[in-house]
């Protein structure tokens, strides 16, 4: 939950007065605050007596009672004094989102490693598994999320698909793609291609084809939707190229039993700081 104080004498009187969290009394607000789960928009601890300053937000994390626990670890691949890099697993949205709160990547690293620092350079899909970055000082942050921003990280996804044998050689795919608010789905639309992919089958197993997805740019569920176009849907796809009639019953409500088959593979960059050139490999397989 997000708040943004008013003009009243402390943090606790901004939080107490706010009318969504009314089953909150000062006790419970200390417990939180003790736990560093009231923290600033740079992830830094906020005292409930801390002076309130207007346009200032403060980020108030609660376990939400009909939260799923998502039976999978978090583990790490990498840690260093900048950042730190994830594997993470399917169904674990990066940051808090909606329903989304304390079964997120960014929570339970930060309640791993005892800091309100860390932060996403970049995001993956809660769907999606694979290698996923984390800064763990404000002061490197920019830094590494420039490398995403400007497409200066070489990132590379696996995912199951059907066969489809001409795909041996790589086929890019460029479009515009746009997603509305409320909607589940991304769409395309006409105008200028704004989404950009290579993709090539890599093997054929029993359970299907192992493709190569480069993308190019970062639209919303871009390597979802190029695999759809192609008419290799990835298995497990709950969206595309339909959506699947028990949606309903999927994720959110504890069924873990159909993962969607993208993994985001492998991140590799020249490090911003180091200049080092830095390649982490994720342990997850799509077959």
């Amino acid at each position: 939950m997000v708040l943004r104080l008013g003009p009243a004498h402390t943090v606790a009187d901004c939080l107490l007065a706010t009318p969504s969290l009314g089953d909150l009394t000062i006790d419970d607000l200390a417990d939180r605050a003790a736990r560093g789960e009231i923290v600033d928009a740079d992830g830094r601890r906020v005292g409930l007596d801390d002076p309130a300053r207007m346009n200032t937000s403060v980020y108030l994390y609660r376990d939400l009672p009909d939260e799923t626990s998502i039976p999978f670890d978090l583990p790490i691949l990498y840690r260093d004094d900048a950042i730190v890099v994830v594997d993470k697993p399917h169904f674990l949205a990066t940051m808090p989102r909606g329903r989304h709160v304390t079964q997120t990547a960014l929570v339970r690293l930060r309640r791993e490693l005892g800091s309100d620092l860390v932060s996403p350079a970049h995001r993956l899909d809660r769907l999606t598994a694979g290698v996923l970055l984390f800064t763990l000082r404000p002061d490197v942050r920019s830094a590494y999320q420039a490398l995403f921003a400007e497409r200066r990280a070489d990132k590379e996804y696996r995912a199951l698909a059907p066969v489809r044998a001409d795909l041996i050689d790589p086929v890019t795919i460029s479009n515009r793609i746009e997603k509305t608010a409320g909607d589940l789905r991304a769409r395309v639309v006409d105008g200028e291609a704004n989404a950009s992919s290579t993709i090539a089958l890599l093997d054929q197993t029993v359970s299907g084809g192992i493709y190569r997805l480069q993308p190019h740019t970062g639209r919303t569920h871009q390597l979802r939707m190029h695999m759809a176009q192609l008419g290799v849907g990835i298995v497990g796809d709950p969206l595309y190229p339909d959506i699947r009639p028990d949606l309903a019953e999927l994720p959110d409500h504890g069924d873990f039993t159909q993962p969607l088959r993208l993994v985001a593979h492998s991140l590799g960059f020249d490090d911003p700081l180091t200049g080092e050139r830095r390649e982490f490999v994720s342990g997850r397989s799509v077959a």
